[in-house]
C-alpha cells in the first residue's frame, strides 16, 4: 500500500490534509516531516523531525509527496526568508524525494502564480512551479492554486480576516472565468489534494484552480 509524505502539516491546509489522509484508505502509511515535534503521530501516521535546510533522501522514501509549506513576508521577516520557506524548502524536498524514488508530488501555490509576475509573492510561487515541473516526477506534478483560504489558523491575521469576510459575502459574484478568485476553505483544498493524488496521476505537470479545485473537493467528498 502507498505511503504519503506530508510537509506543512501545522498550517491551515496541511492540518486538514493530514486529517483527510487519515481517512483515506488508499494510503496505509503517512510520514509527516516537521522541524519540531507536533504530536500528530499515531495509527498509520509517523512523525519525523528533519533538517529543512538539508533534507536527506532517507527521510523521503514513499510514493506521493504533499507540500503545503507556506508563510507570509510579514511572518518570515524579509523577502529572502519568505523565499526560503516558499521556494527553497519545497524544491529541496522535491529533489530529495525524487532521489528516494517518490513518483508524484502535489503542491499548494496560489492563484496568480507566475515566474514573470511583477508581484514578488506571485513570482516566487511561479518560479517554484517552474522548478518543480522541470524535475520530471514519473507520475506527475499536481499544482493547486487556491485563492484566499477560509478556515481557522493558529495565528492572527487581522487584514486577512477582513478580506475573508468580504470574499465570503461576494462569493456569488465569482462565476465563470472569475471562479478561480473565489475564496475556498482550506479543508476543500485538502480534499482536492487527496482526490487528485489518488485518482488523477499522469506524467507531466497539471494546474488546478477555480472550478477544477472545487470539483476535485466535491469528488472526494462524495467518494
Amino acid at each position: 500500500m502507498p505511503t504519503a509524505i506530508v510537509l506543512g502539516a501545522s498550517g491551515l491546509v496541511g492540518a486538514r490534509l493530514l486529517a483527510r489522509l487519515r481517512e483515506e484508505s488508499h494510503y496505509d502509511h503517512i510520514r509527516v516531516l516537521t522541524r519540531r515535534p507536533l504530536g500528530v503521530g499515531g495509527g498509520k501516521v509517523e512523525e519525523q523531525v528533519v533538517d529543512f535546510d538539508a533534507p536527506g533522501a532517507d527521510a523521503l522514501g514513499g510514493d506521493d509527496l504533499f507540500c503545503c509549506l507556506g508563510t507570509t513576508i510579514k511572518k518570515a521577516g524579509s523577502e529572502e526568508a519568505f523565499r526560503r520557506v516558499d521556494h527553497d524548502y519545497p524544491l529541496a524536498f522535491a529533489r530529495a524525494a525524487l532521489a528516494a524514488g517518490v513518483g508524484r508530488m502535489l503542491v499548494v501555490t496560489a492563484v496568480g502564480a507566475s515566474a514573470s509576475s511583477g508581484i514578488f509573492y506571485n513570482r516566487v510561487k511561479g518560479e517554484l512551479e517552474a522548478a518543480l515541473g522541470a524535475l520530471g516526477f514519473p507520475r506527475g506534478l499536481g499544482i493547486l492554486r487556491p485563492s484566499m483560504l477560509l478556515g481557522e489558523r493558529g495565528e492572527s491575521r487581522p487584514g486577512e480576516a477582513v478580506g475573508k469576510a468580504v470574499m465570503g459575502a461576494l462569493s456569488f459574484a465569482f462565476a465563470g472565468g472569475l471562479k478561480k478568485y473565489r475564496a475556498i476553505a482550506g479543508d476543500d483544498v485538502a480534499k482536492a489534494m487527496v482526490h487528485i493524488a489518488v485518482h488523477d496521476a499522469a506524467p507531466g505537470a497539471r494546474v488546478y484552480e477555480g472550478a477544477a479545485l472545487f470539483d476535485a473537493a466535491w469528488a472526494w467528498a462524495v467518494g
